[in-house]
């Protein structure tokens, strides 16, 4: 059963110009958006949760995954607001139980997830994987790996931002981004 919040104010202009933009960082060439900017104002905070579970809210969802870290901050809340499970896709070697394991490709190097063995219930359950930003696509196309490697099938994939100009987009199928820069 579905509990959406009351839609909440905040434009799409004021939550984007609320995100920090890095310039060189982690390394020189790559522009690292910071959500902790829009996070900490209570009202941008409430307005991108509440945004972000409406626009998702269309889709019939058993589980939300989120990706580690910022994924986390946002996923249990839409799960909460769309009835499903809340699933964490971790860096490799955070999870304490048996977990599969995924490698994929970063702007600036590459890395792991995991998510527990256990975290698909039924053949075809369905999930949908939510992050921050979407960059490149190589870690929300790993988490989908991992779901359907489970047995579980990706309804879609949520984010808060997506960078258009790295087309991650091009790498993922039904891709649901609250802005755009």
């Amino acid at each position: 059963m579905k509990n959406l919040p009351p839609r909440s104010d905040g434009a799409p202009d004021e939550l984007r110009a609320a995100i920090r933009m890095v310039p060189d960082y982690p390394k020189p060439g790559i522009d690292f958006y910071d959500i902790t900017t829009l996070l900490k104002d209570p009202r941008l905070l409430r307005a991108a949760l509440d945004q972000l579970s409406w626009l998702l809210a269309h889709l019939t969802v058993d589980k939300i995954a989120g990706i580690e870290a910022r994924g986390f901050l946002f996923a249990p809340t839409v799960a909460y607001h769309l009835g499903a499970g809340f699933v964490p896709i971790r860096k490799a070697g955070k999870l304490p139980a048996e977990s599969l394991r995924e490698s994929y490709d970063l702007e600036y190097g590459f890395a792991e997830v995991e998510m527990h063995s256990d975290a698909v219930h039924f053949e075809g359950e369905r999930f949908l994987i939510v992050d921050d930003v979407l960059a490149t696509g190589g870690t929300a196309q790993a988490a989908g790996r991992l779901v359907e490697s489970l047995g579980g099938r990706v309804v879609g994939f949520g984010f808060l931002l997506e960078i258009e100009a790295l087309k991650g987009r091009e790498r993922l199928d039904e891709v649901h981004s609250l802005l755009k820069v």
